[in-house]
């Protein structure tokens, strides 16, 4: 069980619900120590992100990358530089062997480390960053005032951390948007 918060769960056949790859299905282990974005938060998610972000060519950044649903999702809209981080071997194995089938295993860095640890020495800043945590992460909180501390993002850059209603970031100095896919809580950042 990890550090407490990790948890394996079976995971059903996966879905890329758009772009190129769009309508793609993929069976993940039957057990990984994931919660994947589902497939009706993922369309609502990214029918957003279409209206404020041109995906073709830019650089992202998926934390917790988990199955890596999310960065088949950037990789099928064009992203080109994608960078992904995760701790389970099951993971990562899974995501290489997934970018290697889509075709997209030369755009993927995957690296297998903590994600605090990943972000208390990045030095990169990013386009696009992604954040799925377990929902039960006691230092969550910790995300935003890391990537905007470490000046993680473009001035144009968007990153979206997906929680439950227990956390509310609207008074975040940079709280963009928020949007409720039923238990599911997307909460939108951006420079000032």
């Amino acid at each position: 069980m990890g550090a407490g918060y990790l948890f394996i769960t079976t995971i059903a056949r996966m879905r890329i619900v758009g772009g190129m790859f769009g309508g793609r299905r993929f069976s993940p282990p039957s057990r990984i120590p994931a919660r994947p974005t589902t497939d009706v938060a993922k369309e609502g998610l990214f029918n957003i992100l279409s209206n404020i972000i041109d995906f073709e060519g830019i650089r992202t950044l998926d934390l917790f990358a988990g199955t890596g649903s999310i960065s088949y999702e950037l990789a099928s809209r064009g992203a080109e530089d994608l960078t992904l981080i995760e701790r389970d071997p099951v993971s990562i194995g899974f995501i290489k062997k997934t970018a290697e089938t889509l075709g997209v295993n030369d755009k993927m860095q995957i690296i297998n480390t903590d994600v605090f640890k990943f972000l208390n020495q990045a030095n990169v800043s990013y386009d696009f960053i992604f954040a799925g945590p377990p929902y039960a992460l006691l230092n969550i909180d910790d995300l935003p005032r890391l990537i905007f501390d470490k000046k993680l993002l473009t001035p144009s850059g968007i990153f979206v951390l997906e929680h439950t209603e227990r956390n509310d970031y609207e008074q975040h100095p940079n709280f963009y948007r928020m949007k409720n896919y039923g238990t599911t809580v997307f909460t939108f950042f951006k420079q000032p």
